[in-house]
């Protein structure tokens, strides 16, 4: 199938396009965008990809489903467009990079410029029907990201993944922990942000490890 997706992940997802299960979720995504509202823009399905090229990764930060509110979701797991505001995980995720290396929040909740410094914003779902969380579940998209991660986890070497919630943390078990720094703790939802997501200082840690590893740290 012909994805408009950057070059270097076309060349590490092309098996996965040419199976059945995916042309099965390209017809399924193609119906429900004739038939109503679909967040994000067709354009911007792949824009995690597209802004974040495979060996420009380092960093990788899982999430589940698009935010399905209008005009919200962008393509880029937990972040919104320029003035939309803020979703309460992303207050929360601003709350704790606060805490913990003292960047106040910014004005947009726009995350492009983290992607562009190598944050691979990356939702398991990469689609979902305005106002209704979780429809596009287990059409297709999970088996697609989970080949993504799992490239990024074989081809690649000190990776931090960030694995907020236990959705991202079962979708991360297989990375091997002595190849790659895994952080885990619990999701920035006001569900659950203060049963171990404040204090996690992961931006702090990632930044650390990447140091270590001689790589450029990321401006949270």
């Amino acid at each position: 199938m012909n994805v408009q997706i950057e070059e270097s992940w076309r060349r590490r997802l092309q098996p996965e396009f040419d199976k059945d299960y995916f042309r099965t979720l390209a017809a399924f995504v193609r119906n429900e965008y004739a038939r109503g509202e679909v967040y994000p823009p067709g354009r911007l399905i792949f824009n995690a990809f597209n802004l974040c090229p495979f060996d420009e990764v380092k960093v990788v930060i899982i999430g589940q489903d698009p935010y399905h509110g209008t005009g919200q979701a962008q393509g880029l797991c937990f972040s919104v467009a320029d003035g939309v505001p803020f979703p309460p995980s992303l207050v929360n995720i601003f709350k704790e990079i606060k805490a913990d290396i003292g960047t106040d929040p910014p004005a947009t909740g726009d995350l492009t410029r983290w992607a562009r410094q190598g944050v691979l914003l990356l939702n398991a779902t990469l689609t979902v029907r305005a106002h209704q969380a979780g429809s596009h579940q287990r059409q297709g998209w999970e088996t697609l990201t989970d080949a993504a991660i799992r490239a990024l986890a074989d081809e690649r070497q000190h990776l931090v993944f960030i694995l907020w919630g236990a959705y991202a943390q079962r979708k991360g078990e297989f990375i091997d922990r002595d190849r790659h720094l895994v952080l885990g703790s619990a999701h920035p939802s006001p569900l659950s942000a203060y049963n171990g997501f404040f204090g996690n200082k992961h931006f702090s840690r990632t930044n650390a490890y990447l140091k270590a590893q001689g790589k450029t740290e990321i401006i949270w």
